[in-house]
């Protein structure tokens, strides 16, 4: 009799497989995720290191693997090892010079932790890439040649990943090999670094000797530096302890990303939380109206939350109905952070332009975007000595501090309590390039205590007593293309109609107002700042005010647009061509600026950015002075009264 079947087996191998995967991703899910940067000076092995990451972590497939002996094979490593900076640097003419020259950002994993890390440059040139780098780590590890000990660049970057708050810092002496591992080589380099670190206030760092290309000290210990009793740079990253860095016990901050509002019923505002948690029934403040309210309901795709905390993305709906935007933050009630339209900032400049005090610049923080004015730097930082430097602008990569004054309140956090709240990047209005990287060291006492003083009598009520709407003509153009006769001309008609007029001529502001200010850039923005700060006042009184300034540069027009309602500015370009402008100069100012007797001149040595879309064009060629002032006021007198 044959003996019975047992029951099928209650997995098949399929089935093991799948639940292996399963278990695998579920404890893949669970690691904690490092985020860190590599830094340094430049052939100080960067690329290197990370490719060797790579390859002994198994992150690499075997046709990147093939590609990669292909490649060193092609660039002739020498005795046929492989080259593993030619996993990282991607770009052409970062193979061409041996040099990192964007961001590269690689993913790896190891049984305990997951890493995403960034190859940030190391050129001088390149520092802001650097930057946009750090701003995202959680940890840097700043690379040093062991033939070359500590560079500016070296202390530029450990500089500036202090500045942006990454606390943990590996300081690898890598290229030991080169040097015969010698232990006095590491001792002396980290000597000189701990003492550069002591004087900007690095507080620990971890120093670990090793080999990118050989691979020592990377995955696991050195045979070849067996004095060295310190963990291995992998298992120096997966012991970084990130829970004491973690937001959670801090008050509540919900920058709000969006307001949702798919129908009727339902009105919720959405954002990540970056500090703190939340729970419905905890009071809540909206910043910066300063409106209190209460959460009633914490609301994800998955269904509703008993409580959420920092880090998580959530749509948290209100008891009341509260005015609540995009750019504003729902905090703790009794606990919100500041608002402020006066900082104190430290900037790191990467704009190839140097920096315009004065110009108003587009400033981003978090869901936050306003209008910002830099004033002239107090001090550029030197990365060498620690010196404060006396400087009247910010070139490329310099670092310095200088106040900002925005355009409305901006809801903050010092950078040093919050990198969420406090920091920021500058954009040029113009060409929506980023020009700088900040962090905001607090708000000018001043203020907070100057606040704008009630008045009974209106702009409006000025206006309708003078029988007008107010309004600002902006007369632009070249020196010498008739700005302010045609200017005085339409005066002279508005005026002969009864009308209340005041005319701000360039050359009679500077003898009074703004005699203190010369012709370079900056000087320029400031005289434009001025006149459009005492035209809306003017305007304010109700007057009709007629502009004539060179007023060279579109973002300063722009600015003093934005000074006004909507409507009441009128920018009037005068458009003559520089022949006939030098031709008409009286007063020979073109030909001085010919001889490089008169600097900044414009139109020979300093820029006019001709308005692209001006609300009045005057062809100076083709109409007299007399007949643009004409069509001038025509224009102005029909959009302004429809009787007349």
């Amino acid at each position: 009799m044959a003996p019975e079947l047992s029951a099928a087996p209650a997995y098949t191998p399929d089935a093991l497989i799948a639940e292996d995967i399963e278990t695998y991703l579920d404890l893949h899910q669970r690691k904690t995720m490092l985020r860190f940067l590599t830094c340094g000076s430049v052939d100080d092995g960067k690329s290197t290191l990370i490719g060797r990451l790579l390859y002994d972590t198994k992150m690499i497939f075997e046709d990147q693997l093939s590609a990669l002996e292909a490649d060193s094979r092609r660039v002739g490593t020498q005795g046929g090892a492989l080259d593993f900076a030619l996993l990282v640097d991607g770009l052409a003419a970062e193979r061409e010079q041996g040099i990192t020259i964007d961001v590269a950002y690689r993913f790896f994993a190891t049984e305990k932790r997951k890493f995403i890390v960034a190859d940030t440059p190391g050129h001088e040139q390149y520092t802001r890439n650097m930057v946009t780098g750090a701003s995202t780590a959680d940890a840097a590890v700043i690379l040093i040649d062991a033939r070359k000990g500590v560079l500016t660049q070296t202390r530029r970057h450990s500089f500036l990943v202090h500045l942006l708050g990454i606390r943990h810092i590996v300081l690898a002496v890598n290229k030991m090999d080169l040097v015969g591992y010698g232990e006095g080589t590491f001792d002396a380099i980290v000597d000189e670094y701990r003492a550069f670190a002591d004087s900007i206030g690095i507080e620990r760092f971890q120093a670990i000797p090793l080999s990118g290309l050989a691979g020592d000290n990377i995955a696991g210990r050195s045979a070849a530096m067996d004095w060295y009793a310190g963990a291995a740079l992998l298992e120096h990253l997966e012991q970084i302890d990130l829970a004491q860095d973690g937001p959670a016990a801090e008050p509540l901050r919900m920058p709000v990303q969006w307001v949702n509002r798919p129908d009727l019923n339902f009105r919720g505002f959405a954002g990540l939380i970056a500090r703190g948690t939340v729970r419905p029934g905890d009071a809540v403040r909206i910043l910066p109206s300063g409106r209190t309210t209460t959460v009633s309901r914490i609301v994800t795709f998955d269904g509703d939350l008993p409580r959420a905390g920092a880090g998580q993305s959530v749509t948290l709906t209100l008891a009341d109905e509260v005015d609540c935007s995009r750019g504003d933050v729902i905090a703790a009630a009794a606990a919100p952070p500041q608002a402020a339209e006066q900082f104190e900032a430290t900037l790191v400049w990467m704009g190839e332009a140097e920096m315009l005090p004065g110009r108003a610049y587009w400033l981003k923080l978090g869901t936050q975007t306003v209008s910002a004015t830099v004033q002239p730097p107090e001090y550029a930082i030197d990365v060498n000595t620690l010196a404060e430097l006396s400087v009247k602008t910010l070139g490329l990569n310099d670092i310095g501090v200088a106040q900002l004054f925005t355009d409305r309140p901006l809801v903050f956090e010092p950078y040093a309590i919050s990198a969420d709240l406090g920091g920021f990047i500058l954009i040029d209005k113009v060409t929506n390039a980023t020009v700088a990287a900040g962090m905001l060291k607090g708000a000018l006492r001043r203020a907070q205590n100057v606040h704008w003083q009630a008045v009974d009598i209106t702009r409006e009520a000025h206006a309708a007593q003078k029988g007008q709407k107010p309004k600002l003509l902006w007369f632009t153009g070249l020196s010498g293309s008739g700005k302010s006769t045609v200017a005085n001309l339409v005066e002279q008609k508005l005026h002969a109609m009864g009308r209340h007029t005041f005319l701000l001529d360039g050359d009679n502001v500077r003898h009074g107002l703004n005699k203190d200010l010369g012709f370079t850039d900056a000087d320029r923005i400031e005289n434009i700042r001025r006149v459009g700060e005492v035209a809306r006042l003017m305007t304010d009184a109700g007057l009709i005010v007629l502009t004539a300034f060179i007023s060279p540069f579109h973002a300063e027009r722009e600015m003093v647009r934005a000074m006004l309602p909507e409507g009441e500015f009128v920018e009037i370009f005068i458009d003559t061509p520089l022949e006939v402008a030098e031709r008409r100069d009286v007063k020979g100012l073109y030909a001085k600026a010919r001889r490089g007797e008169i600097a900044n001149f414009t139109g020979i040595s300093s820029p006019y950015e001709a308005p692209e879309r001006p609300d009045i064009r005057i062809d100076t060629t083709r109409e007299t002075p007399e007949q643009a002032a004409e069509r001038i006021a025509e224009h102005i007198l029909g959009v302004w009264s429809p009787d007349l």
